[in-house]
């Protein structure tokens, strides 16, 4: 297994800086890191309009981030994809990962609302999975009002914000709505004790690390039987009969990829339909390198269309 080069240069040029391992800095450190980190995205894609606002729904009230898509020319309410950032739980915020949130909306041509779900340690599980949600249940009822159409939503996910799309589409499945077409989670964590070779292969990194991702995981639950909910993880969950038609895409070297392949399999295997995209070469998080790694931006690319694909049919 070998890095992409692209992504070798990059992580070379972070490591020249130096500096204690995430898991010793304190949560705001971690924080403050994780924003320095969004200029590795590049410049931001222009689109067709941007809007803060709130969602509220289930008593609860979220922020929210709406993109139009640039250039489309259907007529009528427009798809939406509503969109979980990553972070573990912990970090991002409605800027992190702004960049996904745009390419995604013009590649797909769907509207995207970006959720700014509450943090933890401050919001503990379930407080994340909670808000996300009240958002696709508001989406579905208040679409009409950004000119999109509640009755065609799609979930994306990264890494956490992949746990969380995973686990609403289920929990969307038990309450018996809001209906979602499509569920894209990339490199996403779920399966809270997963022991596969790639926690092993990979628990030093790069980029994410076995440590760090527990660290992540001691901030977000409270109790390790948590862990056991299916609300946090999704793979765990016994029947998985009738969820949506799910893409997941794994990085090569990243600690999560043999989760992800795993929960793509047990999809399969209970004809959900799975499109399956393993990235070779690839680490954790390589969607936020759009600035200068080409693989980056072509997966994305590949994932907008697939979204495109989906409401097209």
């Amino acid at each position: 297994m070998s890095l992409d080069p692209q992504i070798d240069a990059l992580l070379a040029q972070l490591a020249e800086g130096g500096g204690p391992a995430p898991e010793s800095l304190t949560v705001t450190e971690n924080r403050a890191f994780a924003r320095s980190l969004t200029a590795l995205a590049g410049d931001p894609e222009p689109v067709g309009g941007v809007h803060d606002t709130t969602a509220a729904a289930e008593g609860i009230e979220v922020p929210i981030r709406i993109y139009a898509p640039a250039g489309v020319s259907r007529s009528g309410p427009l798809p939406v994809t509503v969109f979980f950032h990553g972070g573990g739980w912990v970090l991002g915020d409605l800027d992190s990962q702004d960049h996904i949130a745009r390419i995604i909306a013009n590649r797909s041509g769907t509207i995207v609302v970006s959720v700014d779900y509450r943090l933890a340690p401050e919001h503990r599980f379930p407080a994340a999975i909670e808000d996300a949600y009240a958002a696709v249940s508001w989406v579905a009822a208040n679409a009409g009002s950004f000119c999109g159409d509640g009755q065609h939503i799609a979930v994306f996910g990264e890494s956490a914000g992949g746990n969380l799309a995973a686990a609403v589409a289920q929990e969307a499945q038990r309450r018996g709505g809001p209906r979602i077409a499509l569920q894209v989670l990339a490199y996403p964590a779920v399966d809270r004790f997963d022991d596969s070779p790639s926690m092993y292969e990979n628990a030093a990194g790069p980029l994410l690390t076995r440590s760090w991702l527990e660290w992540f995981w001691g901030l977000y639950l409270s109790t390790p039987d948590e862990g056991l909910d299916p609300r946090v993880s999704p793979a765990r969950t016994d029947d998985l009969a009738g969820l949506p038609p799910a893409v997941i895409l794994t990085a090569e070297l990243d600690p999560l990829r043999d989760q992800g392949g795993r929960y793509a399999q047990r999809l399969a295997d209970a004809g959900v339909p799975v499109t399956y995209v393993p990235v070779k070469g690839a680490t954790h998080a390589f969607l936020s390198f759009t600035g200068s790694v080409q693989l980056s931006r072509d997966v994305l690319n590949q994932l907008g269309g697939t979204v495109a694909a989906a409401f097209n049919d």
